[in-house]
């Protein structure tokens, strides 16, 4: 089967994420039935290959937990799979494969299989259904985990269904022989550096990649060196896996790539000030395209709409029927995106949109 490529070894693995990748978090493709458009579910995982995404993130938050109780798990991770390894085959370019497990640990350890099975590199692992476990519970689920595919840690925000995890969390996570990287998702500062000042303290910067999930935040993530334990090295962001880098994504890849050189050339002011400034822009879009005024309510609609309009999706359609976008979010979608068109990447979608969709 396409896409049954040889998982990396962790060593290569660990090198691959600390070079810095945009990952983007891989919505998921409904025809106007709600049922699994295959066409154009692997159509967008496409899409990210030929934008230079360096993974893709599969069965995550962006893709609907709700996929489970459809029963298209199986289907979905398939499908990507697929498209990354004829991807390889066409280019030579390696695309990491990042499957999403969820639910207590029998559950999260059968997902986990499930990946492995499909030749998946490493699970990013959500935490939220064990909301009543202690630190001592959480890492030993981690640790259970961890010994089929090695580990992404996921600070999931609580507004979309995650839960709190506090400095001694992290410290004790960090103790997994196979945690790859962390993926810092709470959208809040104090708990992002948290987790960074944790990742100082285990003294494995070098070895565990850190990985913006702060979609309010991505280029002040990106620029800022975390020297939160001096004289211990201080702790960067490699890349992001990110539900805004599941639209729009070359210009992701290329605003990455500008990130690396400012840091190459030690942050020149100019530089990192025109970073910021287009990281603002971002921001403020991304205000729009996940609702953050409802409390991130329509933010897979938000995602789907962009998607819709470039040709990538047939339509907003998710699993649940109620969901859909918020009142007002059209019209702020409407704004950020006569506001922002340097953000989008509309030509190179439809430049390349009937290849994708065969």
């Amino acid at each position: 089967m396409a896409g049954s490529e040889a998982r990396l070894l962790d060593g290569e693995l660990r090198a691959a994420l600390g070079r810095g990748l945009v990952i983007p978090a891989h919505p998921l493709a409904l025809d106007a039935e709600r049922r699994l458009d295959e066409r154009r579910q692997m159509a967008l995982t496409r899409y990210y290959c030929d934008a230079g995404a360096g993974g893709v993130a599969v069965g995550v938050h962006t893709t609907q937990f709700a996929i489970r109780d459809a029963g298209l798990l199986p289907a979905v991770l398939r499908l990507a799979a697929e498209a990354v390894g004829r991807h390889r085959e066409g280019s030579g370019a390696r695309v990491l494969k990042i499957a999403g497990a969820i639910g207590p640990t029998k559950q999260a350890i059968a997902e986990a299989g499930l990946a492995c099975d499909l030749g998946y590199d490493a699970v990013l692992l959500s935490l939220a259904a064990l909301r009543d476990a202690d630190d001592e519970e959480l890492v030993g689920h981690c640790r259970r985990v961890a010994e089929v595919l090695p580990l992404f840690g996921f600070y999931l925000q609580p507004a979309v269904g995650g839960r709190p995890l506090g400095p001694g969390f992290w410290r004790a996570f960090l103790e997994v022989e196979r945690v790859v990287a962390i993926k810092v998702a709470p959208f809040s500062r104090y708990q992002t550096l948290e987790v960074a000042r944790a990742l100082v303290e285990s003294g494995r910067c070098a070895e565990v990649a850190l990985y913006t999930g702060n979609d309010d935040a991505i280029v002040a993530d990106l620029l800022t060196d975390l020297d939160l334990a001096p004289p211990r090295p201080a702790a960067r962001f490699a890349g992001g896996l990110l539900g805004q880098w599941a639209v729009w994504t070359k210009r992701a890849v290329e605003l990455l790539e500008a990130v690396k050189a400012a840091r190459a050339c030690g942050g020149a002011t100019g530089g990192a000030r025109d970073l910021l400034r287009v990281g603002a822009q971002l921001t403020d879009a991304n205000a729009a395209l996940f609702d953050a005024r409802h409390g991130f309510a329509g933010c897979i609609a938000g995602l789907h709409e962009v998607l819709r309009r470039q040709g990538l999706l047939a339509g907003r359609h998710c699993l649940d029927p109620r969901e859909d976008l918020s009142p007002g979010q059209m019209e702020e979608i409407e704004r950020v995106l006569a506001a922002y068109p340097a953000l989008n990447d509309d030509e190179f979608v439809a430049e390349n949109l009937h290849r994708w969709l065969i």
